[in-house]
């Protein structure tokens, strides 16, 4: 038997779930305003695995 469908679960679910993208994209934003001052502050950058050096080329 098929169930009759309860639109304000799937409204619920979806909301819930917007919530908590919105929230992980807010901490996201946190991290990186904190990460900011801290560079700011001590007058150091971090070096990011993704990001390459400034001065090196990988082309020989």
């Amino acid at each position: 038997m098929v169930f009759k469908p309860n639109y304000n679960q799937q409204r619920a679910e979806r909301n819930r779930a917007k919530e908590a993208k919105k929230e992980a994209k807010r901490v996201e934003q946190e991290e990186q305003v904190a990460r900011r001052k801290r560079e700011a502050a001590t007058g150091i950058i971090e070096s990011h695995p993704d990001e390459t050096p400034a001065g090196g080329s990988d082309a020989t």
